[in-house]
């Protein structure tokens, strides 16, 4: 199960690294990639890119270094709730092909997260 776990949590690192550094660093290449992006404050997708980057560092450092191993599930849970905003989001705006991603990535984190304390508690 391990194995799995961090087969998963590599999968959702390397997607949240993709979106998040698009939304925090390169915003016109994520006006680009994502419609949304133009009708919401640049501060705020900063922000939502920012949190991501910051949720991979906890979804793999903490687990990897064994240095305070219960801020992986943390984050996880944190990444699931970014998710399930983003479905909320695109689900008011009509954005039905954007929700599957959405739906995928929060299936993965929750997974992680329920996952990991499961790891810690046996």
């Amino acid at each position: 199960m391990n194995v799995v776990l961090w087969i998963v949590q590599g999968i959702l690192a390397l997607g949240f690294i993709y979106s998040g550094w698009l939304k925090a660093f390169q915003y016109e290449a994520a006006k680009a990639s994502w419609t949304w992006v133009s009708d919401v404050p640049k501060a705020l997708v900063f922000f939502i890119g920012l949190a991501e980057l910051l949720g991979v560092l906890g979804l793999i450092l903490p687990q990897a270094t064994k240095i305070v191993p219960v801020l992986t599930p943390t984050a996880a849970a944190g990444l699931a709730a970014i998710v399930l905003f983003g479905a909320v989001f695109h689900i008011m705006r009509g954005e039905h092909k954007e929700i599957v991603v959405n739906i995928i990535f929060l299936a993965f984190a929750l997974f992680v997260a329920i996952g990991r304390l499961k790891w810690m508690q046996s």
